[in-house]
């Protein structure tokens, strides 16, 4: 009996003709910080937005808690407990930053409004945007609209949270203060997925790495063994010239 929370077995995910996910197995175990890396195009934006059924995988199976969720009806309870943190912050404009992270607990958990708002701002301030609260997304810098992006997805309590290159969009002062929420979020014995650039996160805060090429998942293991002795040439060579960069 496996003891994994998410299971994907045999996932392939084709855009017409173009096949960007081919026969994966990956797994996430309670507490798991699992780093997915990768060149651009091989496949990993993609397994993130199958595992929370932004796509839906043309074959295989995705088991949450052992059942398969592409058999299920109720997408949205699925989607509260697998939580998502996108690139581009996805934050409601029209809304101030207490609203973006009262209105999915009001309206999908359907929590009365005070509960969501004690809620809401607990999360904010352990992100550290408890200030900003009648702020609009448009009054606040990219690190601070990603923080508050992260606090909203916090607020409906997922048991999984996925973060999509959550510091891809932002300016490099600015990365470092999401990654430092992330790091505490990973302390805090959170089940974090994150795809990723950041090869310092990967390495220092993960408890598994996964190296996607090309569609498939070439190596996974522990961080140590991924950076420091990688099997795969293809591994090899991307590490190689991603740190050279850095």
């Amino acid at each position: 009996m496996s003891n994994a929370i998410i299971e994907v077995n045999h996932l392939e995910k084709k855009f017409g003709e173009n096949t960007v996910l081919k026969d994966i197995h990956f797994c996430v175990e309670k507490g798991e910080v699992v780093s997915v890396i990768g060149s651009s195009g091989s496949g990993k934006s993609t397994l993130l937005r199958c595992i929370n059924l932004l796509e839906i995988p043309t074959s295989g199976e995705i088991l949450f808690h052992g059942e398969n969720i592409l058999k299920q009806a109720q997408l949205s309870s699925y989607r509260t407990k697998v939580g998502m943190v996108f690139q581009q912050f996805n934050l409601f404009n029209h809304m101030t930053v207490l609203e973006n992270c009262m209105v999915g607990q009001t309206r999908v958990l359907k929590r009365n409004p005070k509960e969501a708002e004690e809620i809401a701002k607990n999360y904010l301030r352990k992100v550290g945007m408890i200030a900003y609260i009648h702020a609009y997304p448009r009054q606040i810098s990219g690190g601070q609209k990603q923080r508050v992006a992260i606090a909203r997805a916090l607020a409906m309590e997922p048991e999984v949270l996925l973060f999509d290159e959550p510091t891809s969009a932002l300016d490099p002062e600015m990365v470092g203060e999401v990654l430092n929420v992330m790091r505490d979020l990973a302390h805090s014995g959170l089940t974090m997925v994150v795809v990723t650039h950041e090869m310092a996160f990967a390495r220092d805060v993960s408890s598994k790495v996964v190296f996607m090429d090309q569609g498939v998942i070439a190596e996974e293991g522990h961080p140590d063994i991924i950076f420091n002795q990688p099997k795969n040439e293809r591994t090899r060579q991307f590490l190689t010239r991603i740190l050279h960069q850095q």
